[in-house]
C-alpha cells in the first residue's frame, strides 16, 4: 500500500521545511510513503529547497498556472507513480501531519473513496464572523449540489484512493475544493469527512485578495458546476419559470381583452413581454437539451481518461510508466515502517 502526500506550492520556501518535517514517516496499514511537491512556477527556489530537505518527487511548472491546475497535475503524477492513496495538504503548515492517519483510516477500512478534513471552522480563532457564515453557507450549497454530507467543502486537506483519483477532473483554474466534491457526488463516489485540527495561521491566504473576490470566484465555480453536471435540471427550472411568467402575462392580457371586448382592452405591454418570456423559455429549454448532450459527451470523455489513468497506474506498478513532464525524482528513499529509528 503506497501513500503519496502531495503539496502544491507557490513561493513557499519559508514554510515548506516545517510542513515537511511535520509529515508522518510511518502509518498503520501503509507500506511506503513518498512526498510530491508541485512547484507552481515559484520564483523563490521552492523546488531547490524541496530537494534539499528530502522530498522524494518535485513536479515543477515553468510558470504560474493556478492552484487547481497544480492539484490536478499532482494527482495525475501520483497515479503515474503508483500511488494507492493520495493525500493533499497545504504548504503553509495549516494542517497537522498527525491528522493524515485519520484521513487515511476510512480508505484503508474500505469505507470511503474520498475523505475530507473538517476543520470545524466555527472554532478557528482567525476566522471572522463573516468568513464563518460564508463557510457554512457555501458548504450547505455544495452539500445540496453534490448530495453528500461534507461539512467543510473548502478544506484542502483530503485523501483519496486510486479509484477516486482516476475519476476526478477539475475544469476551473481557481480552486479544486468545491468542484471535486460536486463531481465526486455526481460520480457516485463514497465521501466522508473527519474532524481535524489546524495549526496557528502563519500567513494570510494568497488564493484570493478579499472576501468579495472569494465569494465571486467560488460562486462562479458552483454555478458552472451546476450547469456542467445537471444542465437539464438547472436550465429546465429557468425555462419553466420564464414560461410561467410569460403565460401569466398572456393570461392577464387575455382576461382584460375578453372582459372589455369589443372595446379596446389595452395592456398590450403584457402581451409583448409575455411573448418575449415564452420565446426565452424555449431558447433556455434548447440550452438545457444541448447542455445534456454536451454532458453526455463529457462523461464519455472522462470515462476514457479514467481508463488512461488506470493504465498509467498499471504501468507504474510494473515500473515502465512513461516520463512525467516537469517531474524530477530525488535521491531520497521512500519512508517505510521498518526503517523507523
Amino acid at each position: 500500500m503506497k501513500l503519496i502526500i502531495q503539496i502544491p506550492c507557490l513561493n513557499e520556501r519559508e514554510h515548506l521545511p516545517a510542513t515537511f518535517a511535520d509529515l508522518p514517516r510511518a502509518l498503520p496499514g501503509i507500506d511506503s510513503i513518498e512526498v510530491l511537491v508541485i512547484d507552481d512556477g515559484s520564483t523563490d527556489d521552492t523546488a531547490a529547497v524541496a530537494e534539499q530537505i528530502g522530498v522524494h518527487h518535485v513536479l515543477r511548472f515553468p510558470g504560474h498556472r493556478g492552484l487547481a491546475v497544480a492539484f490536478q497535475a499532482g494527482v495525475d503524477a501520483c497515479l503515474a507513480l503508483g500511488a494507492d492513496i493520495i493525500v493533499n495538504t497545504d504548504a503553509d503548515n495549516q494542517y497537522p501531519g498527525a491528522d493524515i492517519a485519520r484521513l487515511c483510516a476510512p480508505i484503508l477500512a474500505g469505507r470511503a473513496d474520498l475523505v475530507v478534513g473538517d476543520r470545524q471552522t466555527d472554532t478557528i480563532p482567525h476566522f471572522g464572523p463573516l468568513k464563518r457564515l460564508l463557510q457554512r453557507w457555501g458548504s450547505r450549497v455544495v452539500r445540496r449540489a453534490s448530495g453528500t454530507t461534507v461539512r467543510d467543502s473548502t478544506s484542502g486537506f483530503r485523501a483519496m484512493n486510486r479509484r477516486a483519483a482516476a475519476a476526478l477532473f477539475v475544469h476551473n483554474r481557481f480552486t479544486y475544493t468545491l468542484e471535486s466534491i460536486i463531481q465526486a457526488g455526481a460520480a457516485g463516489l463514497t465521501i466522508v469527512d473527519v474532524a481535524i485540527t489546524t495549526n496557528p495561521e502563519l500567513r494570510r491566504s494568497r488564493l484570493f485578495r478579499s472576501m468579495g473576490s472569494y465569494v465571486r470566484r467560488n460562486g462562479a465555480v458552483i454555478v458552472r458546476s451546476y450547469g456542467m453536471y445537471w444542465p437539464v435540471q438547472t436550465f429546465g427550472v429557468i425555462a419553466l419559470l420564464l414560461l410561467a411568467f410569460g403565460l401569466a402575462l398572456g393570461g392577464r392580457f387575455t382576461y382584460y381583452y375578453l372582459s372589455r371586448w369589443p372595446e379596446e382592452s389595452g395592456h398590450t405591454e403584457s402581451l409583448l413581454v409575455g411573448v418575449g418570456a415564452v420565446v426565452l423559455a424555449f431558447l433556455v429549454a434548447l440550452m438545457a437539451f444541448l447542455g445534456d448532450l454536451s454532458a453526455a459527451n463529457r462523461r464519455l470523455t472522462e470515462q476514457v481518461l479514467t481508463q488512461v489513468r488506470g493504465l498509467s497506474a498499471a504501468l507504474a506498478a510494473q515500473q515502465i510508466a512513461p516520463a512525467i513532464a516537469g517531474h524530477r525524482r530525488t535521491a531520497a528513499p521512500p519512508w517505510r515502517p521498518e526503517e523507523r529509528t
